[in-house]
């Protein structure tokens, strides 16, 4: 899957980041990377950040941390977070 930051007024996609990329952890490294260089150019709206993932193999604790400075610019920006898991086919 991949993540999918959207305007919520007119569904119109502003990003669409980690293409292919399944595992949770590379995602939000990603999130952040594309936030921390987005927060100026976006306006404050109604947004939404869709992350599809699957559970690692083998996962047993530990994973993705979503950063106090990736919180406040979402909540700055009005973005609502989602987190969609796939089954691992």
């Amino acid at each position: 899957m991949s993540i999918y930051v959207k305007d919520e007024s007119g569904n119109e996609r502003l990003a669409h980041l980690a293409k292919e990329d399944w595992e949770l952890p590379s995602q939000i490294v990603e999130l952040e990377k594309w936030l921390t260089e987005n927060e100026s150019v976006i306006s404050p709206g109604a947004y939404t950040a869709d992350i599809g993932f699957s559970m690692r193999k083998n996962a047993c604790g530990g994973g993705a941390i979503l950063s106090v400075e990736a919180m406040r610019i979402m909540s700055k920006l009005g973005i609502k977070l989602y987190l969609s898991e796939y089954p691992d086919d």
